[in-house]
């Protein structure tokens, strides 16, 4: 009986990894075997199949994709890292809310990459978290859309305000009008700040907050209750601060900037 693609990829782990790794160039079989962690014996039937299926090549001790086999992996692979993804810490996943991500950033989650779920101690769980306020004065640019307002988050932002090279800040209405009138000497001095701007946002954004700076990106999503459950995403890949980019870049014709 033919065996089809979907079939020959999928049901087997070892032609799959076998797949994943020819994509990043032709290897000998002692190689494949160290990369993989097999034998001969364990990898060769799996090589016999893929070259059935016309995904590989053999020339002299190499192998490599074909044309299809290159066009099925790269196919394949955006699949495999959204799952990884989404895998790894499926319940925080499955119970967010989305409606704030624009589709084409929403399609391209995975590109989150490698990322850190974090979930405070019941004892610090109103507390901004280490990870968060540790990483921003290190960064040289910040960007962030708040919804609320942490009672840290004034003297955070504008205690950085001198040694940051640039602050954005996009608040809600009511998330501006809480700093303005009860965080007076932190709103004033982020005010007078030539590294900082603040933009006032006109849309209902169900998004708790999101910053992305030169090196860090942390996303917090409301869950599915519309609810804040102080469980975020850290991530330092490259892809994650691009992603996180292009978000602000879509919803940033949607606020306007506050004027001294």
């Amino acid at each position: 009986m033919k065996t089809s693609l979907v079939n020959t990829v999928w049901f087997s782990e070892k032609r799959k990894n076998l797949l994943l790794l020819l994509i990043e160039g032709t290897r000998d079989i002692e190689q494949i075997k160290k990369s993989l962690n097999v034998t001969t014996r364990a990898i060769m039937p799996q090589i016999k199949m893929l070259k059935q299926q016309h995904l590989i090549n053999e020339v002299g001790d190499n192998f490599s994709l074909t044309t299809a086999g290159e066009i099925i992996v790269k196919n394949m692979s955006p699949l495999l890292e959204t799952s990884r993804v989404i895998e790894e810490n499926k319940d925080f996943w499955t119970t967010r809310n989305y409606d704030a991500i624009p589709s084409h950033l929403f399609s391209r989650l995975r590109e989150v990459g490698h990322y850190f779920l974090v979930e405070p101690d019941i004892n610090r769980m109103f507390e901004l978290p280490r990870e968060f306020t540790e990483n921003i004065p290190k960064s040289k640019n910040v960007v962030t859309f708040a919804s609320y307002l942490h009672p840290t988050f004034p003297s955070l932002y504008s205690g950085v305000s001198d040694s940051v090279a640039e602050i954005s800040l996009f608040l809600t209405l009511p998330a501006f009008e809480k700093l303005r009138n009860e965080y007076t000497a932190d709103f004033t001095k982020l005010m007078r700040s030539d590294s900082t701007k603040i933009f006032l946002f006109y849309d209902n954004l169900k998004l708790p907050m999101i910053t992305v700076t030169d090196w860090f990106s942390y996303i917090c999503l409301f869950n599915e209750e519309g609810r804040y459950d102080h469980r975020d995403i850290i991530s330092f890949d490259e892809s994650a601060l691009k992603w996180c980019h292009e978000f602000f870049e879509f919803y940033r014709n949607r606020s306007k900037e506050v004027m001294q």
